[in-house]
């Protein structure tokens, strides 16, 4: 592993448990075990750290929903996506965390990419609930704003009590089941 993946693995870690703010440029080079100064080699600021891991946070996300096939019904699709956020959560939970929580103290354009990756994440979660109801998949009256927002809110919140490397597939079935079974088969006349 380079110097610079390790650094950003360890200030996932740190932001994780400390906070973006709570994390200083000490800490960071305890972690390393070098000098502050010897940090600057391979970073300009904390700033870089902070979106390098909101970056790679964005990319696993959205890595996860472009493996899912075109073909298959929406609602497998939905299936599919609460699989994958789980996973890259489970696989990643310091950078799931920071992804959930730190995004805020971007700065700048950097800032405005992260949200707007963000943004594209819930619209394409969106767009599944869309598809399923234009195609008679869930009911007719399903607002997918709210939908999404409902699936998003329970598994961006799973960083908070999901284990390590935790097989994950089982437990989003069930988050489907509970979530998704629900939005069908109740379509209002129109």
């Amino acid at each position: 592993m380079s110097r610079r993946n390790e650094l950003t693995r360890q200030a996932a870690r740190l932001f994780a448990q400390k906070g973006y703010h709570g994390t200083s440029i000490g800490d960071l080079a305890e972690a390393m075990g070098v000098q502050k100064g010897s940090l600057y080699a391979h970073i300009s600021s904390k700033q870089d750290l902070l979106y390098v891991t909101m970056a790679e946070g964005a990319r696993a996300f959205h890595a996860g929903l472009d493996a899912i096939p075109e073909e298959l019904p929406a609602t497998a699709k939905i299936r599919l996506a609460l699989r994958s956020h789980l996973a890259v959560v489970a696989d990643q939970l310091d950078v799931a965390t920071v992804f959930v929580q730190e995004w805020r103290y971007l700065e700048g354009e950097r800032r405005d990419e992260i949200i707007a990756e963000r943004r594209r994440y819930e619209e394409r979660i969106r767009a599944f609930f869309r598809e399923g109801r234009d195609l008679g998949e869930l009911r007719t009256d399903l607002d997918e704003t709210t939908a999404a927002l409902l699936v998003l809110s329970a598994v961006n919140w799973a960083y908070t009590w999901l284990q390590p490397g935790r097989d994950t597939d089982e437990l989003a079935d069930r988050f489907y089941s509970l979530l998704v079974e629900g939005m069908r088969g109740y379509a209002t006349p129109a």
